[in-house]
């Protein structure tokens, strides 16, 4: 990734990181600890690696994203919103009756998402049938998967790790937004995961782990994973619930924040950070 584009990339987390600040305050509550987690890796996906048509969201040889922890919908709606899929008005509108940005991702209700989730496990099942799916059709396309560490208690999960790696599914690369937190506790405390790179390599994934907030080391991944054929390829993200955001990665019970006083006059405080850093970027 050279200089130009490695700055294009940062600012676009930050971009996001800021809208998704923006969204969520205003709507008082949200799932703010993994919305921010995967910020850089959604400014990388959206800034740099995929293929896609704003004006068509529905293009065939587009490249899928399929986030399985689809309470980070709010993330993803500022970066689509960035790039033109909706007015960036409309994220104010986040989960309010009537609005097309509802909690969880829903592809029937938002431009640009490609796959329904929040029903932790099933997105792994549904992102493999869909890369499946189009390398039987023998498009030129990759399908990108977000899960959770959490969500990786599910046993569909690996039900479906295994199935993509006998059937060969090397047009899949999966993401995991190792922030440590699931909804009520550390995942040590309540499933350990033991080490997610040693268990997808037994399941016959190629493997990767990088720094979450790196944007150069998750592209630098993508990259080698394309070069891997025969089988899919999995990075995992060493994240921080509530990156980039000082009070949210401070507070314990981050998965859903309801902002009181001190909440919003953090998050004002850290857009008006934000909103600077822009104008240096």
């Amino acid at each position: 990734m050279d200089k130009e584009i490695k700055s294009k990339v940062e600012r676009f987390a930050t971009e996001i990181r800021l809208e998704t600040l923006k969204e969520i305050k205003n709507l008082g509550f949200g799932h703010i600890g993994g919305s921010m987690s995967v910020v850089e890796l959604l400014a990388v996906l959206y800034g740099k690696v995929m293929k896609f048509d704003p004006k068509n969201p529905k293009w065939a040889d587009r490249d899928f994203l399929v986030v399985s922890k689809g309470h980070s919908g709010p993330a993803v709606y500022a970066a689509l919103a960035l790039k033109g899929f909706f007015p960036v008005e409309d994220l104010m509108t986040l989960n309010v009756d009537g609005t097309k940005l509802p909690s969880h991702c829903d592809r029937t209700m938002t431009p640009g998402i490609d796959m329904t989730t929040g029903s932790l496990g099933q997105g792994t099942s549904t992102s493999i049938g869909i890369a499946l799916g189009n390398k039987l059709d023998k498009r030129d396309n990759y399908t990108y998967l977000v899960v959770g560490d959490g969500e990786l208690n599910e046993g569909q999960c690996w039900e479906a790790i295994m199935f993509a790696a006998h059937h060969k599914v090397d047009n899949l690369i999966c993401f995991v937004d190792n922030n440590k937190k699931q909804l009520d506790d550390y995942v040590e405390n309540i499933n350990k995961p033991f080490v997610f790179v040693d268990k997808f390599a037994a399941f016959g994934w190629d493997t990767y782990s990088v720094k979450g907030d790196d944007v150069e080391a998750i592209d630098n991944a993508i990259t080698k994973a394309k070069t891997v054929k025969g089988k899919p390829s999995v990075i995992v993200l060493d994240t921080i619930k509530g990156q980039g955001i000082p009070f949210v990665e401070n507070t314990f019970a981050n998965h859903s924040i309801k902002f009181g006083e001190t909440e919003h006059k953090e998050a004002e405080k850290m857009i008006r950070i934000l909103e600077e850093k822009l104008k240096n970027q």
